[in-house]
């Protein structure tokens, strides 16, 4: 999958997956990350991408120019998906993501300021996604997040796509507890469930547990 990102701070992007499991999936050919500057569009001589508000307020907005410009620079692959990330778009979730993985192309179009210019959205007409209910300073980390959440659905992105399955709410429910060596640390024993090596019980704890569990803290998602 290529994922390609119109940033104002292109670091931060290649920063990020330039380490761990996107290191390995970039390396593995699993995803394909591009950062694209609209600064670099911009026909200001000082590259500006913003100004002030039509109408007055506090805030600069950013341009249409440089950020249509820097779109359309984009070699559109068929089966691609134009995301723009804002407080105002649908909020993201585990069956948006898995949604999202089935593309060949994401482009991700990150804010900053005090927004877009409106003229952006009625050119580009991309699909809004909000990463929760709060205001960030910019887009950046709501793209990573995308960009993270989906690549652990491609095959290959984990070392077992099992990991991926039983994440919190792959199944609609959160993952159940999970433990390591020692088997007792501080005066905490690991469960003799999961030292029987009965895996028919195992499973059957990890299950309620996961059920337990979601019932305590997100309720909701039991509904």
């Amino acid at each position: 999958m290529r994922f390609d990102v119109l940033t104002l701070f292109p670091d931060m992007i290649e920063n990020y997956c330039s380490l761990s499991i996107m290191k390995r999936a970039r390396e593995n050919n699993i995803i394909d990350v591009s950062t694209i500057n609209p600064r670099d569009f911009s026909l200001d001589k000082h590259k500006k991408v913003d100004d002030t508000p039509y109408g007055g307020g506090a805030g600069m907005v950013l341009m249409a120019q440089p950020y249509v410009d820097a779109y359309e620079s984009i070699i559109k692959y068929e089966n691609s998906l134009t995301v723009m990330l804002t407080p105002q778009g649908k909020t993201f979730d585990e069956q948006m993501c898995v949604d999202f993985a089935k593309y060949e192309q994401i482009i991700l179009i990150c804010g900053h300021y005090e927004g877009f210019d409106e003229r952006i959205r009625d050119i580009i007409k991309p699909y809004e996604v909000s990463i929760g209910d709060f205001v960030l300073t910019g887009g950046e980390l709501p793209a990573l997040c995308l960009i993270d959440s989906v690549s652990r659905k491609l095959d290959g992105t984990l070392g077992k796509l099992l990991s991926a399955e039983e994440d919190s709410f792959s199944n609609g429910l959160l993952e159940y507890p999970q433990y390591t060596k020692p088997r007792e640390y501080r005066g905490y024993k690991v469960p003799e469930v999961l030292l029987n090596g009965n895996h028919s019980e195992i499973e059957k704890y990890r299950r309620e547990e996961s059920l337990k569990r979601t019932k305590e803290r997100r309720s909701d998602l039991l509904e």
